[in-house]
């Protein structure tokens, strides 16, 4: 039977994983707004601040493994507890690919820096707004423990769908009117599926969420995303 400093001691423990992986979830939402901000000013050095700061939230990854590793091991939290545990470990992974995703974005800034104003870019910054949006509500809704707000977000990434949708669109249209515009438009076109993809892990987050919350999973949940099984990355992403 857990004793009463054996339930503060996990609550301690449990309480130092959610303060990282909040930690995490404020840098990759910083990261998206940098590398938004850096395309659309096409400043290399800021993207270049985003590229490095990313080796912050894959620290924070590996720290809050081994926590989760260690309160295992010590506390055998059961039921709702292990539930919860096991949610943070897996969004804390989920964060940390967010942020390849933001970290990519910068990398293509400088291959941009001559892009002379274009219809398709005037899209990526409401686009980049609405997931870094969902990332911080999925945060919100892990922290207060709270699974409608969760399911709020999963019904988000339609929105974001949409939007990469009329960026493709746009895009394809820009590249059939001057060969010229295919190699810049290639690269807004891989920028548009990374902020699609951390829509997605957005949404993997949430049922994550709702998972740790009522043991169940989500009756309706959208195409194409598997929480069990890891995201394929879009071309271009990874960790590097």
């Amino acid at each position: 039977m857990a004793t009463g400093h054996t339930v503060k001691a996990f609550d301690d423990d449990l309480g130092q994983v959610r303060a990282l992986v909040a930690e995490m979830g404020g840098l990759a939402e910083a990261a998206i707004a940098g590398a938004m901000q850096a395309l659309i000013h096409r400043d290399a050095e800021a993207a270049a601040r985003v590229v490095e700061g990313d080796r912050r939230i894959d620290e924070i990854e590996a720290e809050v493994e081994r926590l989760v590793v260690r309160l295992i091991a010590l506390r055998a939290p059961m039921a709702d507890d292990l539930r919860e545990v096991l949610a943070a470990m897996k969004i804390a992974g989920t964060i940390e690919r967010i942020g390849d995703y933001a970290k990519n974005i910068a990398k293509r800034v400088p291959l941009l820096q001559d892009l002379k104003p274009i219809e398709p870019l005037a899209i990526m910054p409401a686009m980049g707004s609405a997931v870094a949006g969902m990332v911080h509500d999925v945060l919100d809704a892990f922290a207060a423990r709270d699974a409608d707000a969760a399911l709020a977000v999963s019904a988000e990434d339609r929105s974001v769908d949409d939007f990469y949708n009329s960026l493709f669109r746009t895009l394809l249209t820009h590249m059939m009117e001057n060969p010229q515009n295919i190699t810049p438009s290639t690269h807004l076109l891989f920028i548009g599926k990374h902020l699609e993809r951390i829509g997605d892990h957005a949404t993997n987050i949430a049922e994550m969420v709702y998972f740790a919350v009522t043991g169940r999973q989500m009756t309706e949940r959208p195409r194409g995303i598997d929480v069990l099984a890891p995201s394929a990355p879009a071309p271009g992403a990874g960790a590097e």
